[in-house]
């Protein structure tokens, strides 16, 4: 890895995470990202290039027919970035300020190993080998680099309990990318690095979590799940009695790449695989120490980050606003497939190769959804036009809140502004068409911050 010319030091300017955090916790976090948009103020710190890779982009979603281990195999970017323990944030996000770890060429595209955390995480063991020993899988299936992580991760102490359970590589460093500009995120390609996955349910979360059998929750405390003894009261997670469940991949018919769980003694049920990143962020905040609660990578905010929109597959295009030099782009929570809601807690985890091409879109074009350029997130697939709403999109600033309604708001608005801005609709028009044509889809409900997206089909406009 060979170095680039740096910003200026420390001793020139300002440390931009501890201006950055403390703009923030005066004005939260979709008032900062408003602010900065319009300021063009927050710098980052120098970076590092990565290696390049030989491969061209290919596209497509495909099984490799090999275990993908680090540097194994094909590679389709044009930069190669590994997830090694070092420059790895396990739970939460880069900041604004920290160094970057890859630098990529604006149009030009990455490929990154994305590590899976189950199977890692402390309520399994922390020891990827013999978990998944126990689900009979051999060493030579299990991926070097998770092994490592879960060994070595050394950045800060972990904590079951407080910390986000991601695993997320980055920062990258976009050129050219500035505050006010938009990122273009356009997942090349996708593949899955093992031929299994594992889906899970944890106490005191999900959409049946303990916390909602109340008299206003709608479930009874007979239908929490998961419906196993809670002992989060051991302090020890490997006690608690959540349930993570096992789950195969392999090719299906006419090759598909299918995932199968059991039904009955005999029966069982199989499905398609469609792999994404549920993660795909850019730094947003400052933070005066990594594990900050500010920078937990489990609620998504306008940064993108646990966005968990499964339409954001192969093909698609994620626009997020930059607030900060370079963008810092970072990715984590592979998903081999998920449905709307993700209500058990995750989706079908796994690790995944992933290539994406990184594009900036420039302040004062129209390269990007106007939304975007205001700083909310916008996605795009081939067929329709995706406005996402999210509950309380200032992450971790302040509490919490997990109010579908508040999503869906602010999805309807968001497509509102979008049609009115980007197409040219009258906005009653525009409000009555949404009602009679688009749906509006519940992204997830686990994250703390719930989201909703809505799906316009482009094929309605001509």
């Amino acid at each position: 890895m060979t170095m680039a010319p740096h910003d200026p030091t420390p001793a020139d300017r300002p440390d931009p995470r501890v201006a950055a955090e403390t703009v923030e916790r005066g004005l939260g976090r979709r008032t900062f990202v408003q602010a900065a948009l319009a300021a063009g103020a927050v710098l980052a710190a120098g970076v590092a290039t990565a290696a390049p890779a030989g491969a061209a982009p290919s596209g497509g979603t495909r099984l490799p027919g090999e275990v993908l281990q680090p540097r194994k195999g094909r590679i389709d970017g044009d930069v190669y970035l590994p997830s090694i323990p070092a420059p790895v944030y396990w739970g939460y996000l880069p900041r604004i300020g920290d160094t970057p770890v890859a630098r990529v060429r604006s149009g030009r595209t990455i490929t990154i190993d994305t590590v899976s955390h189950e199977g890692l995480l402390e309520d399994q063991g922390r020891d990827p080998v013999a978990y998944f020993r126990s689900k009979g899988v051999s060493r030579d299936q299990v991926l070097d680099d998770a092994v490592a992580i879960a060994a070595k991760y050394s950045r800060h102490t972990r904590n079951f309990d407080l910390d986000g359970p991601h695993v997320v590589t980055g920062p990258v460093h976009v050129e050219g990318a500035e505050p006010g500009d938009v990122l273009k995120i356009e997942p090349i390609s996708a593949m899955p690095r093992v031929p299994y996955g594992v889906i899970s349910s944890r106490h005191g979360k999900g959409a049946l979590s303990v916390n909602f059998a109340t008299a206003t929750g709608g479930i009874t405390s007979a239908e929490v799940m998961p419906n196993t003894p809670d002992r989060r009261d051991t302090k020890d997670p490997a006690k608690y009695g959540n349930v993570s469940v096992f789950t195969p991949v392999s090719k299906g018919r006419s090759g598909v790449a299918t995932a199968s769980l059991p039904v009955g003694r005999k029966g069982s049920v199989s499905w398609p695989i469609d792999p994404f990143a549920g993660l795909m962020a850019v730094a947003t905040t400052g933070a005066p120490t990594l594990n900050d609660q500010l920078v937990n990578s489990i609620p998504p905010t306008v940064g993108g980050g646990n966005i968990d929109v499964k339409l954001l597959n192969v093909g698609s295009a994620f626009y997020v606003p930059v607030l900060t030099a370079g963008a810092l782009f970072s990715v984590g929570d592979p998903h081999m497939s998920m449905g709307n809601g993700e209500v058990a807690l995750t989706a079908l985890e796994g690790s995944l190769r992933l290539t994406f091409r990184l594009t900036v879109c420039k302040a004062g074009t129209r390269s990007a959804p106007s939304v975007a350029f205001r700083g909310y997130p916008f996605g795009e697939t081939p067929d329709a036009w995706v406005p996402i709403g999210l509950s309380d999109p200032d992450g971790s600033a302040n509490s919490q809140v997990s109010d579908l309604d508040i999503a869906s708001r602010r999805a309807v608005v968001n497509a509102l502004d979008f049609l009115q801005n980007d197409l040219g609709m009258d906005r009653a028009v525009a409000y009555a068409y949404l009602s009679a044509a688009a749906d509006f889809e519940v992204s997830q409900v686990v994250d703390r911050t719930v989201g909703v997206h809505g799906v316009i089909p482009k094929s309605h406009f001509r």
